[in-house]
């Protein structure tokens, strides 16, 4: 796939940011120049919208926290209104690196989505005890699903291309998981192909966590009712044809 890096999109949905986002938005604009960077403040407390500005960035304010899901879908429904080809989705904490982009970005000549892949071979990235067990779990189902080896299900370091843009920015899932897990089960739907790129991680660099101790104690409950969920809806065959 050419992209023209001009019409690429770097999205970043943001809630409470404001520690990382300076340093984050600093790499992305010095790794690609020519993209097109927006930060979707999902209803922040703080003010990571100004920040944002601050540092020439588009910002998209939503007027209450909606979760990652809502966020997204928000920012891939501007994306795809306005003509963009790509849209790549990044962490706004900083754990991401920008120089992988273009190998996301690339991979998108074969899939129409491409997922940031830890536990894929690069980096040193380590997840222990439930939420091990939940993510080893997601994806040996999602691997069946796809046909596809996938290792990283729940990453949030994902490039759209046309076809996966053009389906998840009005059906992106905004439940907890669902802008990840089911959001596989909508592209199987969809009949989009999907892949990864391995990819190594670093910590987040500022801020508090999303998955504190209490939070990850309810992830494999919380994950074996989506999987199921959303194994039911594959199962009816809700079949929703993207059109080239």
């Amino acid at each position: 796939m050419d992209v023209d890096p001009t019409r690429v999109l770097v999205l970043l949905p943001a809630y409470n940011e404001r520690e990382a986002l300076p340093g984050v938005l600093a790499e992305l604009v010095e790794a690609l120049p020519d993209a097109t960077v927006l930060v979707v403040d999902d209803g922040s407390s703080d003010d990571t919208a100004a920040i944002a500005r601050a540092s020439g960035v588009r910002v998209l304010e939503l007027p209450f926290n909606l979760g990652v899901g809502g966020a997204l879908r928000a920012g891939l429904l501007l994306a795809q209104r306005e003509g963009f080809d790509v849209v790549v989705q990044c962490d706004a904490d900083g754990q991401h690196r920008p120089e992988e982009i273009p190998r996301l970005v690339a991979a998108l000549e074969h899939h129409d989505l491409v997922i940031g892949a830890r536990f894929a071979g690069e980096g040193e990235y380590d997840v222990r005890g439930a939420r091990a067990a939940a993510m080893r779990l997601l994806a040996a189902v999602m691997s069946r699903v796809h046909h596809q080896r996938l290792t990283d299900v729940t990453s949030g370091f994902r490039a759209f291309g046309p076809r996966a843009l053009l389906l998840m920015s009005t059906d992106m899932p905004r439940e907890y998981l669902g802008d990840t897990v089911e959001a596989l089960i909508v592209a199987k739907e969809g009949r989009l192909s999907v892949g990864q790129v391995p990819v190594a991680m670093r910590v987040r660099q500022g801020g508090v966590p999303s998955h504190q101790a209490f939070r990850s104690a309810l992830y494999l409950s919380r994950v074996g009712v989506m999987l199921v969920l959303a194994l039911i809806r594959l199962a009816r065959g809700r079949r929703k044809v993207v059109v080239a």
